[in-house]
């Protein structure tokens, strides 16, 4: 905490948050608020006071909603980026940790690995095969090898500083550790940090579309509010003053300036909602673009299972204690500190109790576990053989190496995919000695492999060699051909990873929704099928059938593109596979959601519409480059994402429908009277109030809306579909001439029988708030009645539909509300005709949903 305060956060300078009166002077020189304005001074200079301190009290209502309203996004977003924050294993306390970047000071130890975004400036203390990509520090592109024993000037240029990792930079391949020696903008990141400003999110393509639909809208709606009153003026005899303000309020109630706002709340609210269901939002466009997803290319491990593996068998049997030792001494998370070994060795606790729960690759931490449970001197064997290499595993090379010096000479541990071993293999052991490999020997095998990959076990094969003394004390680096040709083969490990109970169950639901599922997975064709059989994702029962990399290889893209429907599986495939089957789908015209968890697998996340992360597992660089990370890893998380993508799709549908009613509807109801020479049925100050509770129904009270059941048995949205097609625009307007007409009849029969102008506008500012509340409620979906999706499943719909009636009799029958708004008592009659009109002029949409 001391280092904390003295260094500060490793964090770059970030800009100050603008204060609360700043937000609203930028609220206030919205064009909006200058209408309301503009409106109020009007009234004050005219001497209506009564009116006047009335809008200006509506204007400290429409800033305080707009800015919370801004607020509420924002804090959403930052708790969006919150979950997000990236971590680093640090040894605090005689253990390795994972900590926020932010907490890093100069001091600390931290651990390096492949896939790993570098949190600080730190020098290395050991490094094994390390290199990293620093284009974004130095513009150099290519790995930089980096060397832990090398001793440089401190004039060294920056590129050349092999025996230092900063901050920005990424971990490509290989495992160390370093100290961290600088942080925040002290690091060679913050000097630069002026280049490194946050660039700002580009408009996802529904705010694009709507804010160009409201465009031309805002256009209309002035055309409006200036041919409304100059009718009104021309044609009734209105008095001028009084049309000026209805023009300025009629554009306020009309213009749909609030569109490309709610389409931004919505996106930013619906992702932190999503992030409650273990699903992060990395970009607003992956919250759009989940509704319209076709096709989802999963991982198997972690995704599909849940990632506990347990050594279940292996072969042959009476090797299994030298079988655990390789996948013990040859093990990353042995060797990175997450286990309780060696270089990284976590301390037993005084009284010689349970070590800490380990932490790393799952396949690794079994095969410590089981190694330490079949009584292996695990601990000692790392202290008295010193680890001299190291060449990682990737998903290219399917293998990973680790050479010791042992008795003199150097001792070679390897394990990978049996192919891949076998091919490196020219003898194997048998009871105490080797024998030449042959061909009888290696068909065994391979049936071996075969009859455990078809139970879902994950095979592995290991293999060792030695590389006899040499003359002096100094062992050369060694290249990863010399360290793995002439091996010894030793035998297969066999590892269950149950499938997720969930999984079937969210399997079958994307089916249902119309989404197509493939696997891409690295793990053996046999191993692939039966977890696909125990998931419910059999390929072959589907008529599809699984792919190896030699099938995709010969294959064109043209007879990819082809065959690419007809194949549910694809295994033993590299990254370079898994981005060509990628872009085959989004050629053929389908969205695609594809997961990964390696800095290989990167290309393919940017390739995709939608790329999803692993939280737990994947790598910063993956997380990175991702669109969604899944907290937990979890492929029913992907599902349950999708079907909130849906669910907001399908609410800000209904929210810009319904609001698009309203204004249509209010727009007739004004311009019908001012032709036909009759006074406008509403004043200003009730357009303005009208306006309020409009905005307040379309950006709450449908985003609380449920989904309908049949959501999920939907199927994709067409991206290429526009947002408001025929079907809507149409009822839109059938929707809207129905609250028109509503409102206009009580107007003119009320007008007409009393000649009272203010009664007239009372019984049509009621009909109105009352019928856009009926609307809201029939709107609420387009296929299900009312009674079937539930009066009270919405509460927060409710809640406003009861505050709007609150506010109609506060404004009818109270004294003081009739003054500001113009209002007299509506009789029992009145109240009856107003009521049933704006029922009947809504209901008829509910009647519609059962034929």
């Amino acid at each position: 905490r001391q280092r904390l305060a003295q260094f500060g956060p490793n964090r770059l300078s970030q800009g100050k948050r603008e204060p609360l009166w700043e937000v609203f002077l930028e609220e206030i020189r919205e064009p909006m608020i200058l209408l309301l304005l503009t409106t109020g001074v009007l009234y004050a200079l005219w001497g209506e006071w009564s009116e006047t301190l009335t809008l200006f009290a509506i204007i400290l209502a429409v800033l305080s909603v707009e800015v919370f309203n801004e607020r509420r996004a924002e804090r959403a977003i930052a708790e969006l980026r919150k979950l997000a924050e990236p971590t680093a294993s640090v040894r605090r306390d005689g253990r390795y940790q994972e900590v926020p970047t932010e907490t890093l000071v100069p001091g600390d130890v931290i651990l390096l690995r492949a896939g790993q975004r570098v949190p600080a400036d730190a020098r290395l203390i050991e490094a094994y095969g390390l290199a990293a990509d620093e284009s974004s520090l130095t513009g150099e592109s290519g790995p930089v090898d980096k060397e832990a024993d090398l001793i440089l000037a401190e004039e060294t240029p920056l590129a050349e500083r092999r025996n230092l990792v900063f901050a920005g930079t990424t971990i490509l391949r290989g495992r160390g550790t370093a100290i961290v020696v600088a942080t925040g903008m002290a690091a060679e990141l913050g000097r630069v940090a002026t280049l490194a400003r946050e660039i700002q999110e580009p408009r996802t393509p529904l705010q694009q579309t709507l804010r160009e639909l409201t465009r031309g809208m805002v256009w209309a709606a002035l055309g409006c509010s200036v041919l409304v009153p100059l009718l009104a003026w021309l044609r009734g005899n209105q008095p001028p003053r009084q049309m000026l303000l209805t023009g300025l309020s009629l554009a306020f109630a009309t213009i749909p300036e609030e569109l490309p706002l709610l389409i931004t709340m919505v996106l930013a609210l619906g992702a932190y909602r999503l992030s409650q269901r273990k699903a992060i939002v990395k970009r607003l466009r992956a919250a759009e673009t989940l509704s319209a997803v076709t096709v989802i290319a999963t991982d198997k491990t972690g995704t599909l299972t849940e990632n506990r593996m347990k050594v279940d068998r292996w072969y042959p049997e009476n090797l299994g204690h030298k079988l655990l030792e390789i996948g013990a001494l040859c093990n990353s998370s042995a060797n990175d500190g997450a286990g309780a070994v060696g270089y990284g060795q976590e301390p037993r606790s005084a009284d010689h109790g349970p070590r800490p729960a380990l932490k790393g690759d799952p396949l690794e931490i079994a095969l410590l576990r089981a190694a330490q449970e079949a009584g292996l001197p695990v601990d000692g064997l790392r202290q008295a053989y010193p680890l001299r290499q190291e060449f990682s595993f990737d998903n290219v090379r399917k293998r990973m190496s680790a050479v010791y010096e042992r008795e003199g000479g150097l001792w070679v541990a390897l394990k990978g995919a049996p192919e891949e071993v076998l091919a490196r293999s020219t003898r194997r052991w048998v009871g105490e000695g080797e024998r030449p490999f042959s061909e009888a020997d290696r068909q065994e095998v391979l049936t071996t492999t075969a009859r455990m990959a078809n139970e879902g076990l994950r095979v592995l094969a290991f293999a060792e060699k030695t590389i006899p003394m040499f003359p002096s004390s100094h062992f050369p680096a060694l290249s990863s051909r010399e360290v793995e040709s002439d091996l010894t083969f030793v035998g297969l490990i066999g590892l269950a990873d149950p499938p997720r109970p969930e999984a079937k169950e969210a399997i079958a639901t994307c089916r249902a929704a119309g989404l197509r599922l493939i696997m891409i997975t690295g793990d053996h064709p046999l191993t692939a099928r039966a977890i696909a059989r125990q998931v419910g994702l059999d390929a072959e029962s589907n008529g599809q059938k699984t792919e190896t990399p030699p099938e995709l290889d010969r294959l064109s893209d043209a007879a990819l593109r082809e065959m690419v429907y007809q194949v549910g599986i694809y295994a033993r495939t590299t990254p370079e596979h898994k981005l060509r089957i990628v872009r085959v789908l989004r050629e053929s015209g389908e969205v695609v959601a594809v997961t990964g968890d390696g800095i290989n697998d990167t290309p393919a996340l940017a390739a995709a519409d939608i790329g999803i992360a692993m939280g737990e597992t994947g790598s910063d660089v993956a997380r990175e480059a991702a669109d969604l990370v899944l907290a937990d890893d979890n492929f029913a998380t992907i599902v349950h994402a999708v079907r909130e993508g849906r669910l907001l799709f399908a609410n800000l549908k209904k929210a810009i429908r319904y609001y698009l009613v309203c204004k249509v509807a209010l727009v007739s109801t004004t311009l019908l009277p001012a032709l036909l020479a009759v006074p406008i049925p509403f004043s200003p100050l009730q357009m303005i109030f009208m306006e309020l509770f409009m905005d307040l129904g379309a950006s709450a009270t449908f985003m609380a809306e449920r989904a309908e059941s049949d959501l999920m048995r939907r199927p994709p949205r067409n991206l290429k579909a526009p947002f408001m097609d025929r079907t809507m625009v149409v009822g839109i307007f059938r929707s809207a001439t129905g609250l028109f007409a509503a409102v206009t009849l009580v107007y003119l029969i009320t007008w007409l029988n009393s000649l009272e102008l203010v009664r007239a506008q009372t019984l049509a500012f009621v009909t109105w708030l009352l019928g856009h509340v009926f609307l809201a409620l029939n709107l609420r979906s387009e296929r299900e009645p009312l009674f079937r999706l539930g009066l009270f499943s919405n509460p927060l719909m409710l809640l406003w539909g009861a505050a709007t009636v609150i506010f109609i009799l506060l404004a009818t029958l109270v004294p003081e509300g009739q003054t500001a708004f113009k209002t007299v008592a509506p009789n029992g009659k009145e109240w009856a005709l107003a009521v049933g009109a704006a029922w009947m002029g809504t209901f008829w949409i509910e009647v519609r949903k059962w034929f």
